[in-house]
């Protein structure tokens, strides 16, 4: 469970303060600033609140936390920070509060004027297109010009009709990513952290080239460096390098991506921050890995930690010890519905139902199974077996498909969910088969690429498809002299055939 105590700024809260802890984000130029909302919804401050960055009305330092009436009862959804410092809030209501420096609009009021209390920025925003304002002298509100936005206006140019999935921003640079995977960015670019191959600032969104044919699903950025995550679990880096923050083994600059090595395991998250140059990510197999500046430190390459997130990495190693993201921590003394339900699971005190599959068992609630799974609806009605054997799936394949009624994910290896797959498809289950083909991803290398294709084909599971064909035109010279590749079905390389022409694979 994350622990908000790691960060020094929680240090003078007593255990029953941090237990009511359900959000919070550190900041400040020393992480020495905080806000956070309890169980109750209700917003607190504490803090150094240089320039009212705290919102609690003045500009006093407070060692004892201030209740923020405006944000109290307001479910926040996400919360960042920019130097100054100013805060930024949503709510899942889709308002916007802003409040603290100001000299450069960064509040979107449409003045100068530091901001003391949160004040709705009065928007028409758009659902999933990019609007910026305030501080533009390298252009980093993608206007196109170098004035200063004093209120939020919507970028256009070439993201005028693309609805971005992921934004991020460095010191002085913007980034954007859109539904097709491709990244777009603009803003200052002195030590290359725009990806663009040179080092000349950037006043309007451009699209990155060196990353074409590439599928990007996260993008974070450090002080002065990008980092971004693929949908194949492979990650890129590029700008500022001084403390080995692109973890590329060496201290050089970067101005184009550079592919980064963490482990043999595909990264699941990558993690950086525009106060900081330390950079952080987490493998598939849960091992988190750090490198960049940690704590006067320059490790130049991915290094092993014993965290089990990386927003401890931050909390222990940054400088300054902030947080990258606004922080989520679940109560580990009541349980919701849903962990309740989690708990119950294989659970044979309270079960009514055994399945046997492979001589074992695995016992379940018959009530529970009726409501989650139209397939149990029809058999366990006016069924009275204690026991339900299965031959026709796996052990390992059976308990996660049980496994996920109870809880609504999966836990199974990318080679097991092509049986889940098979499964879900058979039980006619949307989601979980949506959820099979997302695991499935993970696993996809040059040897098994054909065999996954094939499998999509199969199981009519149309985002697989696409994502192991495009996976093959990438790495086609390698997967061509694949066994699967030479035993690959007639029909399937007939079409793989006339698909990779038409997109151009066959054009040297």
């Amino acid at each position: 469970m994350l622990d908000v105590g790691k960060w020094p700024i929680f240090a003078l809260r007593s255990l029953e303060e941090l237990k009511l802890i359900r959000q919070a984000c550190v900041f400040g130029s020393a992480g020495n600033e905080v806000l956070y909302a309890t169980e109750n919804d209700e917003v607190f401050a504490l803090g150094t609140n240089f320039n009212g960055c705290l919102g609690i009305g003045d500009t006093q330092s407070s060692l004892e936390p201030r209740r923020l009436d405006i944000l109290c009862g307001k479910k926040i959804a996400c919360l960042s920070y920019g130097s100054g410092p100013h805060v930024v809030t949503a709510t899942v209501e889709g308002e916007v509060y802003t409040w603290g420096h100001n000299a450069y609009s960064q509040l979107g009021n449409g003045t100068t004027n530091h901001g003391l209390v949160p004040c709705q920025v009065s928007t028409n925003l758009v659902n999933k297109k990019v609007y910026t304002w305030g501080y533009n002298n390298s252009g980093q509100v993608g206007s196109g010009s170098t004035v200063n936005q004093p209120i939020p206006r919507r970028v256009t140019s070439c993201l005028q009709n693309k609805i971005a999935v992921n934004i991020a921003c460095g010191q002085m640079c913007s980034m954007a990513v859109v539904e097709n995977g491709e990244v777009y960015v603009w803003g200052y670019n002195g030590n290359g952290q725009l990806g663009l191959g040179n080092s000349g600032n950037q006043p309007t969104p451009c699209r990155i080239a060196a990353l074409q044919g590439i599928r990007v699903q996260q993008v974070t950025c450090g002080y002065a460096h990008t980092l971004v995550l693929t949908d194949e679990g492979q990650m890129y880096a590029w700008g500022a390098n001084s403390y080995g923050q692109l973890g590329t083994g060496n201290r050089s600059n970067q101005s184009y991506p550079a592919p980064v090595a963490v482990d043999k395991d595909r990264v699941i998250e990558i993690a950086a921050c525009h106060s900081a140059h330390t950079s952080a990510a987490k493998i598939q197999g849960g091992q988190v890995y750090m490198w960049g500046q940690c704590r006067g430190q320059s490790i130049t390459l991915p290094h092993l930690t014993h965290f089990a997130c990386t927003d401890d990495v931050f909390a222990c190693f940054a400088t300054p010890a902030v947080t990258w993201r606004l922080l989520s921590v679940e109560p580990d003394d009541h349980l919701t519905v849903a962990q309740s339900l989690k708990k119950e699971f294989d659970n044979p005190d309270t079960a009514d139902l055994r399945f046997q599959v492979d001589g074992k068992y695995i016992h379940v609630h018959k009530v529970l199974l009726k409501i989650r799974c139209e397939h149990f609806r029809s058999i366990l009605n006016n069924n009275n077996d204690e026991i339900i054997e299965i031959s026709e799936f796996s052990y390992p394949v059976y308990r996660a498909f049980l496994e996920y009624l109870y809880t609504d994910s999966i836990s199974l290896s990318p080679e097991d969910a092509i049986g889940l797959l098979d499964l879900a498809t058979f039980y006619r289950e949307s989601r979980l088969k949506k959820l099979c083909q997302q695991t499935i991803k993970q696993g996809i290398c040059e040897e098994n690429a054909i065999a996954l294709l094939s499998a999509a084909v199969k199981f009519e599971a149309k985002d697989l498809e696409e994502f192991c064909f495009r996976f093959c035109i990438n790495h086609l010279t390698v997967v061509t002299q694949t066994s699967g590749f030479a035993e690959m079905d007639h029909d399937l390389l007939k079409n793989f055939i006339s698909k990779a022409s038409r997109v151009g694979a066959f054009k040297n």
